[in-house]
């Protein structure tokens, strides 16, 4: 069986040939139904026509010179330097000056706000300044210089004596107040325990004194010598005082007997502490109270919960007189024991 050969194909033609032998729309499916149904009977040994002919090539016409031709880069590097030989160092200076100004305004009208409060907080710190440069200055000039002293506190001492002792510190400003001096001068009255100075301005220079509390006398070969809890002593006669209780302790005022001692005292009410007339101690542990006029007796111990003993001693006074009873052991206050 032959294989039946393929179809010629039409020559191409030029392109005016082609445009005017272009089929129409209504042409072309008729002649495509007809090289369909057309036979396809073709022998094997015919050449087969070129599947791509080559199309004529029809000349160009020679290009027409543009008018508004641009310039060759001679003619616009020779141009540019011409321009550049005019523009001097002054344009170009004058030109980054405007340019800097300008920067400077938008930042400036960017900032404004910014600078404002800026402004405030440094006119608050002037005159927070101005005003503590203005305070100290005042306070360190004689318009606050001390004019008057005046005592706090004095009991047993003189308070015109202290005044008069501590009176090198007046027209002295009340801010330069010289401690150390004053010090000195109140160590002379052995009565002062603490002290504290207030300043009331413009004039006024307070001292606070707490004086000491005696606790009783102690006999020594100079006679009797009133001391207080800390045995600092404060006076000295050669007589004992009336209503001062004597002290006789082993060890002396260094020992801890002592200082249970005058623990005791300190805690005593003053009711009960105007009619101690005696106290006797050997150890911290046997501390011994005697009341005057009825000569009888307090066993305290140690100063231990001298507090709550002294409430209990109280309490118990008052149901049991002290002409009534020899002695009041307190030393357990939990269980009074009297006798």
């Amino acid at each position: 069986m032959r294989r039946p050969s393929p179809l010629p194909q039409p020559p191409v033609a030029s392109r005016g040939t082609a445009e005017k032998a272009a089929p129409t729309r209504t042409q072309r499916p008729i002649e495509e139904s007809a090289a369909t149904r057309a036979p396809a009977a073709r022998r094997r040994d015919e050449p087969a026509p070129d599947e791509n002919p080559t199309a004529p090539v029809i000349p160009l016409a020679s290009p027409t010179p543009l008018r508004d031709a641009k310039p060759t880069p001679d003619s616009t590097t020779a141009d540019a330097g011409t321009d550049a030989a005019q523009v001097g160092f002054r344009e170009v200076w004058s030109a980054a000056h405007a340019r800097r100004k300008a920067l400077r305004a938008e930042i400036r009208r960017f900032t404004v706000r910014q600078r404002r409060r800026r402004a405030v907080w440094f006119g608050a710190a002037a005159s927070v300044l101005l005003l503590a440069l203005g305070t100290l200055g005042a306070a360190y000039s004689p318009l606050f210089g001390v004019e008057k002293i005046t005592v706090v506190g004095a009991q047993e001492l003189v308070a015109g004596d202290v005044s008069a002792a501590l009176s090198g510190q007046l027209g002295t400003p009340l801010p330069l107040v010289d401690e150390s001096a004053i010090k000195a001068e109140l160590v002379a009255f052995p009565l002062i325990e603490t002290y504290a100075l207030e300043a009331r301005p413009p004039h006024e220079l307070v001292v606070r004194i707490v004086e000491r509390t005696p606790i009783g006398l102690i006999e020594t070969r100079a006679g009797y010598t009133l001391v207080d809890a800390a045995g600092v002593a404060l006076s000295t006669t050669a007589t004992p005082s009336a209503g001062t209780p004597v002290l006789t302790i082993t060890g002396g005022v260094d020992s801890d007997a002592f200082a249970a001692a005058g623990q005791v005292m300190r805690s005593l009410p003053d009711a009960i502490r105007a009619q101690v007339t005696g106290v006797t101690a050997s150890t911290p542990d046997d501390v011994t109270l005697e009341l005057g006029g009825t000569n009888t007796q307090v066993v305290w111990g140690s100063a231990e919960d001298s507090a709550k003993k002294a409430l209990a001693l109280n309490k118990i006074m008052a149901a049991r007189p002290p002409a009534d009873v020899f002695s009041y052991d307190v030393s357990s206050p939990d269980a009074v024991v009297v006798r």
